[in-house]
């Protein structure tokens, strides 16, 4: 067994494209692997800006030997009345490099067939290696690939070097006249020379010496004790400590091949700017970490972490607090222009941004959302209606604000801290900050009933709208972002435990539009599937059993929170013996019924007794589960209806449902219907057969 080092040693990659790429060098070799029957162990990919690195352990000396069985043409077309073989015969054997008498006769499902039967030797990996690696490269794709001076294949960014080793062996090949050697690079800066590496097992160590981690979670950690300890080695912010930031965490980690943290302050002016502008300036431009104190406060300070080792750190500090500074006077200088236009100032001017070329401005959108709001607030708190009215009113006013055009990322908030600033209610203030919330599948939803309503109302417009001009995701397509509108929809639902309908809010939604869409009953249905399907796909994500999901979305699919009780109730009773039988026998209730929808019963009819006890039990068990449905009592009905497990089988057991008599038999299916569309009032049990 061998160890495989493979290194693309790289100009800077930028540090989103490292984690696809190294994703994608895992598995693709995997993939060739299992093609070319190459036996091996532990694959691991790990990278820093400068190179990406595939390491695989207990690689196998050649391919695994195997039995090849080739099917050829069929022995009616291969040989004539006279069994001489014909030309497909011929060129097929040709085609292998074998002789018509090497084939073989068997049997398949569709006749007799020639077969090649052949025993294919595996070549040794040290021959086929070049060709895999060669291909490795080729294959990667980058979010923006170019063509690097007078290369013919592009890459995220120029390849300066190729380490390639089998074990301690130098694996030969050439890209764009690089060849591969056993010569890596250290960090550009701190160690700037060339390094030979020995071999996979020592190639992390021998970097590490050459001040580069190249592993992507040491480096990781290694970022995070940086950021602390350049927090706790200041002397000018007491009591502080860095906001983390998980994500940016990541990205640093991609910036640099050695992390080293630096802490600096900046004037306390500036705090009186919004948090969240603060921490977007740090973060968005120079990807520095803020720094609070313990009460969660921003301190004015910092953490940059640099990719160079500081020799001077007050030099190296001062640097960075240079390039903040300026970048919060702008902010600053935005802060205080922005406050002296009111944004019910602004209203007019909405009519000069475009929501979308065929559903008009964000101007006739603000006044779409009055509407819809005001729809939402009366099912939810019919006293809120003022208040959403005037958040809606306002809420994307802040898209004209110097602030927003500077850091788009800042829409809502602005709008939140303006509207505080123009003595607008809090609440109001508060609901245009949350309108945006969440902003990403797990984040928080909106905290206040008044921000939740405007978040709604905000995406069922833009999916409603964009539905009804026909632009509607497929495949991978989704510009609008409909598939994320449609998952914050369901979120702050279910979050808020509304009760409400969506067809009939997609509906109004749709008719605020007037003419300006499609909105046909077929429009509203397709908006409908298209979150029910986001529903059934974020239910099963979550570990929700899909059997439960599909039971109640096959029959209905309209209230959020009623679907999930439903779907909650079948969860808790699957596992009930009683329950499964009573599933298999709701599935024969529906093979047999189908095509049957009447459910008038007559009991004079009966012949069995069988039939008439199980008449008689449906009406008490109808009784009491029609109550239980109305009070939503979903486990209660399930529970009440497993008191027809036994009856049910009895009966098909002793009865003859077919009956000659065709009376008798549309009464028995009358029966069944009438028991099957019970059942289906909570859910079509049939689907958790096989769950």
């Amino acid at each position: 067994m061998h160890d495989l080092l493979f290194e693309i040693g790289t100009e800077e990659l930028p540090a989103s494209f490292l984690k696809p790429a190294l994703t994608q060098l895992h598995d693709n070799f995997t993939q060739k692997a299992a093609d070319l029957k190459i036996s091996h162990g532990p694959v691991k990919v790990i990278g820093t800006p400068r190179r990406l690195v595939l390491l695989v352990s207990d690689v196998a000396d050649k391919q695994e030997d195997i039995r090849e069985e080739l099917l050829g043409p069929s022995k009616k077309a291969a040989f004539d009345k006279d069994g001489n073989a014909t030309r497909a015969a011929e060129g097929f054997a040709g085609s292998k490099g074998v002789q018509v008498g090497d084939l073989k006769i068997v049997n398949t499902p569709k006749g007799e067939y020639l077969m090649l039967v052949r025993e294919v030797k595996g070549q040794e990996i040290s021959v086929l290696l070049p060709g895999i690696l060669k291909e490795l490269i080729l294959e990667l794709s980058f979010a923006k690939s170019m063509k690097w001076g007078n290369n013919k294949h592009p890459f995220g960014r120029p390849i300066q070097w190729i380490v390639a080793l089998f074990d301690e062996k130098i694996i030969s090949l050439e890209h764009e006249g690089i060849k591969s050697s056993n010569m890596s690079w250290g960090h550009r800066f701190n160690a700037n020379s060339r390094v030979a590496v020995k071999n996979a097992a020592s190639y992390e160590s021998q970097l590490a010496d050459m001040q580069v981690i190249v592993d992507p979670g040491k480096r990781r950690e290694k970022v995070i004790a940086e950021i602390k300890k350049a927090v706790a080695g200041s002397n000018d912010l007491a009591d502080a400590e860095v906001l983390v930031d998980e994500n940016l965490v990541d990205i640093v980690t991609n910036l640099v091949e050695t992390p080293y943290g630096i802490c600096g302050t900046f004037d306390e002016k500036f705090l009186q700017l919004p948090p969240e502008v603060l921490i977007t300036s740090m973060r968005e431009h120079q990807k520095y970490f803020p720094v609070i104190n313990g009460s969660g406060d921003l301190l004015p300070g910092f953490v940059a972490v640099n990719n160079t080792a500081v020799n001077q750190e007050d030099v190296t500090r001062k640097g960075h607090q240079r390039v903040l500074r300026a970048r919060l006077e702008d902010a600053l200088f935005f802060f205080n222009s922005d406050k002296k236009t009111r944004l019910d100032d602004r209203l007019d001017k909405l009519q000069g941004i475009i929501f979308q070329a065929k559903l008009g401005t964000m101007h006739e959108k603000s006044e779409r959302l009055v509407k819809l709001v005001r729809i939402l607030a009366e099912h939810v708190d019919s006293n809120l209606i003022d208040d959403a009215c005037r958040a809606a009113m306002l809420c994307k006013t802040d898209l004209l604000s110097d602030m927003v055009g500077e850091f788009p990322s800042l829409q809502g908030v602005m709008g939140g801290a303006y509207a505080l600033n123009d003595g607008e209610k809090p609440d109001v203030a508060t609901a245009i900050t949350e309108q945006y919330m969440p902003k990403r599948a797990g984040a928080d939803i909106p905290a206040t009933d008044l921000g939740a309503i405007l978040g709604l109302a905000d995406r069922l417009d833009t999916l409603v709208g964009c539905f009804g001009i026909g632009q509607v995701p497929s495949g991978t397509a989704d510009p609008f972002g409909l598939r994320r509108i449609s998952l914050a929809i369901l979120h702050i639902t279910e979050g808020k435990g509304y009760t409400m309908s969506l067809k009939e809010l997609v509906h109004k939604a749709l008719a605020l539009y007037g003419d300006k869409v499609d909105g046909s009953v077929d429009t509203v249905d397709s908006v409908v599937e298209f979150i029910k399907r986001r529903f059934i796909n974020d239910c099963t994500g979550r570990g929700i059993d899909r059997g439960a999901v599909e039971a109640v979305v096959t029959v209905a699919f309209d209230d959020v929170n009623d679907s999930l009780q439903r779907i909650n109730a079948f969860t808790a009773i699957r596992n009930e013996p009683s329950f499964k039988v009573l599933a298999a026998s709701y599935k024969r209730i529906k093979n047999i019924t189908k095509g049957n929808s009447d459910t008038d019963v007559r009991a004079e009819l009966f012949e069995e007794s069988a039939e008439t006890e199980l008449h008689s039990l449906f009406v008490d068990v109808q009784s009491k589960m029609e109550k239980l449905i109305d009070q939503k009592v979903y486990s209660g009905a399930l529970k009440t209806m497993l008191e027809m497990k036994e009856p049910v089988d009895t009966f098909f057991d002793k009865v003859m449902v077919m009956a000659d008599d065709k009376a008798v038999k549309q009464n028995r299916l009358n029966l069944l219907t009438a028991i099957g569309d019970l059942i289906l009032q909570i859910g079509d049990i049939s689907k958790m057969m096989a769950k």
